[in-house]
C-alpha cells in the first residue's frame, strides 16, 4: 500500500521538474515511509513518482516504483492490493513473461501488453489505484477499484494534468490552484458530496470502477471517462419467491466471505484485524483465526460512554477465538485534541469524531509493529445494515404486508435507533424532486444531509451564498447516478446503490478508512468489499437481506457459528464516537477550536462562512429549548463548520509547494 503522484504536460518537450515529483512523493510520506521512487520519461513530458509501504516484496530496491516494461514504452505507478496475483503471475510467466520483482503490482504491466486494458481490468481483484502511460499511443490511463477504497485525485492544470493519491499531493505542485469552490463549500456542510468531485475547485476523483483516460494529439490532451464495472443488482422480478430454499444463501455467503478473507490474509508481513462489537468485525476475526489458526492480534476502540461503547462484546468475541486483543480507550480531549490532524488527512469534513478515533487507532496499530489489519467495512452496503435501508425496506418494499405491521415495525426502528436521529436518521422526512423522478423516491440515507441545506445556506459568506441561490443539491447527486442500474430494481436494492455511491465511497472509505489509515503507516483491507463476494450478495433476495425486523440476516446465519449468542441476537447498532452535546467536556473542546477557527477574524480571513450566522448555530445549540435530534444535527454541522475553516488553513492558507520540499528536505529525498 503506497501512494502515487505524476505529471502529463500537454507539451511532449516540457518535462516534469524531477524534484516536484519528489516533493509530491514526500508530502504524501505517511503513506509510504519505506522508501520514493520517481522515473521522468524522457521527450515524452510525462513523470511518476512513488511513496512504498512495503508489505509484498519488502526488497527496497527490486520492488521500488514507479515500474517501466522492458521495451520502456511503459510507465506504472500503483497503490493497493492485487489478490490471487501469484496464479496470475504464474499463468504469465508460463507464457513467456518475466518478472522483475516479486511484487503484486508488476502483473499490470505484462497483463496490458498481452490483453489490454480492458481485460487486464477483469483480471484485477482488491483495491486499487493506479497510473499506467503508454507511449506507442501517447496516453495516460488513471484507473481506481470497483468501490473506491483506494483514492485517487486528479486535476487540469495550465500545462497539462497532474494526479495523487491526496489533495495535498496535487497542492505540492506549484501550478495547481488551491481555492474552495462554492459547490464543494456547501457540500462540506452538509456532509454529503457529489460523487466524483472534492472541496476545490477544478479538483476531480476517478469515479469507482472508472478509467480516466487522458489521450494526447497535437500538443492537446483530451480526457474522457469509461466505466468498467457497477453495482448491478438483479431486476425486482427476477428474483425467487418468498419459499426459496435460503440455505444455498447462507452457504453461498459463507464461502465467498471466507476465500475472500484468505486472499487478505496474504502478506509478507503480520496481519491484524480490526474487531467492533458488530457482526462485521467478529466474523472477518473469527474467519481469520480459523483460516491461519493462530492466534490475531484485535485491535479495539473503546469510548468513555455507555451507550456508544462495544468492548463487552469485542472482549467476547476476543476471548472465543484467542485473540491477542488490543483496546485502545478514548476519551473527549483525546478527540478533539487530534480533530486538526485528522482534517489534514481526511481533505474533507466530517460529522463525527470517529474519523479521529480510527486515525488514534492506526497510530496505535503503527506503534505495536503492525501494517496490515482486515476491517468490516462493507457488510453493511452489501447486507443492508443500516438503519436507512431496513427504513426504506418498510415504507417502500413491502406492500404486500398490512400498514399497521409496516408502521409498527417503522416506529419499532426509529425507537432503537433514537441516539442516531439527526445523523444515521433524518429528524423528519426531506423528500428531494431530484431523487424522486430517478428512483421514485428520496433515499433515507441521504435524507438527513440533504435536510441540512437549511442550515448550511445561511452559514456561507454572502459573496458565494448568492451563486448558490438556484443549487440543488439533491439534483446534482442524483445526475451522477446511473438511471440503468437503478431501472427494474427493487426499493432496497436501489436505496444501496445510492449508499454505495455516496456514502460509502465518500465517508466510510475516506475518513472512516484509508485516509485515517494511511496517516500512520497502516493498510486496511475490507474483505467484504471484494468484488466476486459483493457480486455474489447482489443476487440474495432482498427479503433474505431483511427478514422481518432483522438487517443482515443471510449473513448471521452464515456466520451463527462464531458469532457470540448477544451479537447473533441483536440489532445493528451504528458505530459512532460520542457527539459533543453528550458531554460537558467534549463541548468545552469543541468551544476551544472554535475560538481559534471560528473567531470574527479567522472567519472574515477565509471568507468561507457568515461570522453572524456561525454565533447563531453556536447559541441554537446551547439552548436548552432544542431537542436532542437536533443537537445531533447541530453538532454534525458545527464539526463541518470546523471543518472548512481547518481545510483553508491546511490547504489554502498554507504554502502547500514549499511544505512538501521542506518535507523533501527533512526525508532527505532529493532527485
Amino acid at each position: 500500500m503506497c501512494g502515487i503522484a505524476g505529471i502529463f504536460n500537454r507539451d511532449a518537450s516540457q518535462a516534469p521538474q524531477a524534484q516536484t515529483l519528489v516533493n509530491m512523493a514526500a508530502i504524501m510520506h505517511h503513506r509510504g515511509p519505506d522508501g520514493f521512487g520517481y522515473h521522468v520519461m524522457p521527450n515524452t513530458g510525462v513523470g511518476f513518482s512513488h511513496a512504498r509501504l512495503s508489505i509484498i516484496d519488502l526488497n527496497e530496491d527490486r520492488a521500488r516504483q514507479p515500474f517501466l516494461n522492458k521495451s520502456g514504452n511503459l510507465l506504472l505507478a500503483h497503490n493497493g492490493e492485487f489478490y490471487d496475483f501469484k496464479r496470475i503471475r504464474a499463468d504469465l510467466t508460463a507464457q513467456g513473461a518475466r518478472f522483475h520483482s516479486k511484487s503484486d503490482s508488476e502483473i499490470v504491466l505484462h497483463l496490458f501488453e498481452r490483453v489490454g486494458l480492458e481485460r487486464t481490468l477483469t483480471e484485477l481483484r482488491g483495491e486499487f489505484a493506479f497510473a499506467l502511460y503508454d507511449q506507442t499511443d501517447d496516453a495516460m490511463y488513471l484507473v481506481r477499484d470497483r468501490f473506491g477504497i483506494k483514492p485517487l485525485y486528479y486535476v487540469e492544470t495550465d500545462d497539462g494534468v497532474v494526479f495523487g493519491s491526496e489533495l495535498k499531493v496535487l497542492f505540492a505542485h506549484p501550478s495547481v490552484k488551491r481555492e474552495f469552490s462554492s459547490e464543494g463549500l456547501y457540500h462540506q456542510l452538509i456532509q454529503v458530496m457529489v460523487p466524483g468531485s472534492t472541496a476545490f475547485a477544478g479538483v476531480k476523483q476517478v469515479a469507482p470502477g472508472h478509467v480516466v483516460k487522458i489521450q494526447r494529439q497535437n500538443g492537446k490532451l483530451t480526457l474522457s471517462e469509461d466505466k468498467y464495472w457497477d453495482v448491478n443488482f438483479p431486476q425486482a422480478h427476477e428474483y425467487p419467491g418468498d419459499d426459496v430454499d435460503e440455505t444455498q444463501y447462507i452457504e453461498g455467503v459463507r464461502k465467498h466471505l471466507l476465500e475472500a478473507v484468505q486472499h487478505r490474509l496474504t502478506a509478507d508481513v503480520p496481519v491484524g484485524c480490526y474487531l467492533s462489537g458488530g457482526i462485521d468485525s467478529c466474523a472477518i476475526l473469527g474467519l481469520s483465526a480459523a483460516a491461519t489458526q493462530t492466534s490475531v492480534k484485535a485491535f479495539t476502540i473503546g469510548f468513555d460512554s455507555d451507550e456508544y461503547d462495544e468492548t463487552p462484546i469485542a472482549q467476547e468475541m476476543a476471548e472465543a477465538t484467542g485473540a491477542d486483543h488490543h483496546i485502545m480507550r478514548l476519551n473527549a480531549d483525546d478527540l478533539y485534541d487530534h480533530f486538526v490532524k485528522t482534517i489534514w488527512h481526511t481533505e474533507r469534513t466530517i460529522y463525527n469524531t470517529l474519523g479521529v478515533a480510527k486515525y488514534l487507532m492506526s497510530q496505535q496499530v503503527n506503534q505495536v509493529g503492525y501494517k496490515v489489519v482486515l476491517t468490516g467495512e462493507g457488510s453493511d452496503e452489501l447486507f443492508a445494515g443500516y438503519p436507512a435501508f431496513r427504513k426504506d425496506m418498510f415504507l417502500h418494499g413491502l406492500d404486500h404486508l398490512p400498514d399497521s405491521e409496516r408502521k409498527a415495525w417503522q416506529e419499532l426502528l426509529e425507537k432503537n435507533n433514537k441516539l442516531f436521529k439527526g445523523a444515521m436518521l433524518a429528524r423528519e422526512e426531506f423528500v428531494s424532486p431530484a431523487f424522486n423522478a430517478k428512483m421514485g423516491f428520496t433515499p433515507s440515507c441521504v435524507q438527513p444531509w440533504l435536510s441540512c441545506g437549511d442550515i448550511a445556506l445561511p452559514l456561507i459568506a454572502e459573496a458565494r451564498r448568492e451563486t448558490l441561490t438556484d443549487y440543488d443539491a439533491g439534483k446534482a447527486i442524483a445526475e451522477t447516478l446511473d438511471e440503468t442500474m437503478l431501472k427494474g430494481r427493487h426499493p432496497l436494492d436501489r436505496a444501496q446503490y445510492v449508499w454505495i455511491k455516496t456514502m460509502l465511497e465518500g465517508q466510510i472509505l475516506t475518513w472512516g478508512g484509508d485516509r485515517v489509515d494511511m496517516a500512520n503507516s497502516m493498510e486496511a483491507r475490507p474483505a467484504f468489499l471484494d468484488h466476486h463476494l459483493a457480486e455474489y450478495a447482489f443476487t440474495v433476495p432482498p427479503h433474505l437481506r431483511i427478514k422481518g425486523n432483522k438487517e443482515k440476516y443471510v449473513l448471521r446465519e452464515a456466520m451463527k457459528g462464531l458469532l457470540p449468542e448477544t451479537l447473533y441476537k441483536r440489532e445493528k447498532f451504528a458505530f459512532m464516537a460520542p457527539p459533543a452535546h453528550t458531554d460537558p467536556k467534549k463541548w468545552q473542546a469543541v468551544l476551544k477550536l472554535a475560538e481559534q477557527f471560528l473567531s470574527k477574524e479567522a472567519v472574515e480571513e477565509a471568507g468561507l462562512l457568515d461570522f453572524e450566522a456561525v454565533q447563531t448555530t453556536f447559541a441554537r445549540h446551547e439552548s436548552e429549548a432544542v431537542s436532542i435530534d437536533e443537537k445531533v444535527q447541530l453538532d454534525a454541522v458545527i464539526n463541518h463548520m470546523l471543518g472548512v475553516q481547518i481545510l483553508h488553513h491546511h490547504f489554502v492558507k498554507t504554502d502547500v509547494p514549499q511544505l512538501a520540499q521542506q518535507r523533501a528536505n527533512e526525508l532527505g529525498w532529493h532527485a
